[in-house]
């Protein structure tokens, strides 16, 4: 009796199994096979791992002001919230904030004291329907190495 290979997919990982031949009442096998597969189970992934986009990523903006008294950041991270991410002032007119974003394209504006203003620190800007422009950064794809 000749046996034929039946292959499932679980996930990430392939399993070969023999099947065997039904046998009729008449002791003839009939074209029909019965699959003798075991279900594997897949390994589980970290969600980073399969997609790295929704590793979140430590990004610092920075503004000069030394003349202002409150700096805040808005953008399509935040719904573009003028009060949702202030700066903190460190000394000598530097404002900073440290955001936690995702890979992507993102736009923003400084609000200081009130005034929409860009950002004269960037390095690609976009028109906005007021008229006006916002900065653009990107956030990279994270890269992560690993040693076996």
């Amino acid at each position: 009796m000749k046996s034929y290979p039946i292959v499932t997919l679980g996930g990430a990982d392939i399993s070969v199994t023999p099947a065997r031949p039904v046998v009729a009442k008449t002791g003839k096998p009939t074209r029909r096979l019965e699959s003798a597969a075991v279900q594997v189970k897949p390994a589980i992934q970290p969600v980073s791992e399969r997609f790295p986009a929704l590793e979140e990523q430590e990004i610092i903006l920075t503004y000069f002001a030394p003349l202002a008294r409150e700096v805040n950041v808005a953008g399509n991270f935040n719904g573009w919230r003028p009060d949702a991410t202030p700066l903190k002032n460190t000394g000598a007119g530097e404002w900073v904030v440290c955001l936690m974003l995702r890979s992507g394209q993102y736009e923003y504006r400084f609000v200081v004291d009130g005034r929409w203003t860009e950002d004269p620190q960037a390095t690609q800007r976009m028109a906005n329907p007021h008229g006006g422009f916002n900065s653009v950064f990107l956030v990279p794809l994270s890269v992560r190495t690993s040693i076996l």
